[in-house]
């Protein structure tokens, strides 16, 4: 999941203003990018548990786009990190999603098996990530959350690599009931920065907040 740091009038001098690197960055720290990750990441649950006769195919799509889609939102995310020692953490999640998901769309006739294992390295990886840089980053705000989430995330991806979904209806399930939670948990956070900066009094246009994607 993302991971943000609170409101702050960010040290934007190494980019001049109108520099699209900047406009990247006063995007990936908004509470309204955070908000639309999690939009993507809980629509996707919704469809796979309401829909739970959808074939492997119909599956692997949808996994391959939530994937990329994601993997956007986390790229952009990397250019509101200040620390440049979280944005590596930041940009190797990117590109973990972004490749996952061009591997679930790649071969459509895939096996239950070989999704599930996209979705457990991608799950188990993301989550240690996350955990590290939820404990390594200073002034984290809802700390406890993403930490929460991360730890969640690992064992989710501990379940699917060490049992595989025997079926495609398993690994729907599975997977449903895991993107519906984070993005819950993502749909908060996002909640819990605009209230913070409306607070501070930080929303009008020409905010600039300082985060961590």
């Amino acid at each position: 999941m993302a991971v943000t740091r609170g409101p702050a009038h960010g040290a934007g001098g190494e980019h001049p203003p109108g520099v699209p690197v900047e406009a990247l960055a006063a995007l990936g720290r908004s509470w309204q990018w955070m908000l639309g990750s999690a939009v993507v990441t809980f629509v996707p649950g919704v469809i796979v548990l309401v829909w739970p006769e959808a074939t492997l195919h119909v599956l692997a799509v949808l996994v391959g786009l939530y994937l990329l889609a994601t993997g956007a939102f986390r790229f952009v995310g990397v250019f509101g990190r200040e620390d440049q020692g979280e944005r590596l953490p930041g940009l190797l999640l990117a590109v973990l999603f972004v490749l996952a998901g061009v591997l679930s769309l790649r071969n459509p006739l895939q096996t239950v098996a070989a999704l599930s294992l996209i979705v457990g390295v991608v799950w188990l990886v993301s989550g240690m990530l996350t955990l590290f840089t939820a404990v390594a980053a200073r002034d984290l705000p809802h700390r406890g959350v993403v930490l929460g989430a991360a730890v969640l995330a690992v064992v989710a991806g501990v379940v699917v690599l060490a049992m595989p979904a025997e079926s495609a209806r398993a690994l729907t399930r599975l997977l449903g009931l895991w993107l519906v939670l984070l993005g819950l948990v993502e749909a908060a956070v996002a909640l819990g920065r605009r209230a913070a900066l409306q607070k501070s009094g930080l929303t009008g246009p020409a905010h600039r907040p300082t985060g961590a994607g």
